[in-house]
């Protein structure tokens, strides 16, 4: 299948500190895509990825599961070491876990993580009703675009494929028990009013990870997908302040020069 117009992934070859982007479940890199063309323009190399299954048709993810997804962002992640002095992770619900993962697995190769809603348990019955539903009925409603901004649209799944819904609760499970493994500095922007990802998902994240460098801002004027939203701006200026405090050499002269 053909990918969808804007769902295409993003690839910047800049300086010496890169960056790893990773998109939501059903989503795709449309809504990273401003945050990395920001992070682009101020010399980072840049890399956001299109998930296994996700830019296409739902029916396309219903044959994947979170192996295919944590394994793409793994090799991405690898890709930038073996071209950057410094590599920082950084994603959106699912792909804030993805990253997570990553800064659990991978250790002093991850200098930082930044992560905005970031998801860590499938919430309510739905949870316990998916190992059965998901045989029965393939697809539930999608959970894209909870967006304020009038006229904000993430470009995703409308339905939401059941199987990768199962594959991603045990993923979630996976990514909490390991969240002690996290140290790397940590900068979390999440949303009070979020209708995807509630705010306790937060809570828990930044009560199990172990870094010692934690800074927590709230997104109050957004919805779920913050980085399309009336905060946008603010993430995109947080984080690169964050990786430029960890990683000196962003802002100046020669960075954009590629490493």
């Amino acid at each position: 299948m053909p990918v969808l117009p804007g769902a295409e992934p993003y690839r910047h070859d800049g300086g010496e500190v890169g960056v790893l982007l990773c998109h939501g479940f059903t989503g795709s890199p449309q809504s990273l895509r401003p945050w990395a063309e920001y992070l682009a323009e101020h010399g980072l190399t840049v890399s956001l990825p299109l998930l296994p299954g996700h830019g296409t048709r739902w029916e396309d993810m219903q044959l994947t599961g979170w192996q295919d997804w944590y394994a793409e962002v793994d090799r991405e992640l690898r890709t930038l070491r073996d071209s950057c002095a410094q590599v920082f992770v950084a994603g959106l619900s699912m792909g804030g876990a993805l990253a997570l993962r990553l800064a659990a697995r991978h250790g002093d190769a991850v200098s930082g993580v930044v992560v905005v809603n970031p998801a860590n348990k499938v919430h309510g019955l739905a949870a316990y009703a998916l190992p059965l539903v998901r045989h029965l009925v393939p697809s539930t409603k999608g959970i894209t675009s909870d967006i304020a901004k009038q006229g904000g649209t993430e470009l995703g799944y409308d339905r939401v494929p059941l199987h990768a819904a199962y594959s991603l609760r045990t993923f979630f499970r996976l990514v909490d028990g390991e969240l002690p493994q996290v140290t790397q500095p940590l900068l979390l922007l999440h949303s009070p009013q979020d209708h995807v990802v509630p705010p306790a998902d937060s809570a828990r994240v930044l009560s199990r990870v172990s870094s010692a460098d934690v800074r927590e801002i709230l997104l109050e004027q957004s919805y779920h997908v913050a980085t399309l939203d009336h905060d946008a701006d603010r993430i995109f200026e947080e984080s690169l302040a964050f990786i430029g405090r960890l990683a000196p050499s962003v802002g100046k002269e020669g960075t954009a020069a590629g490493g």
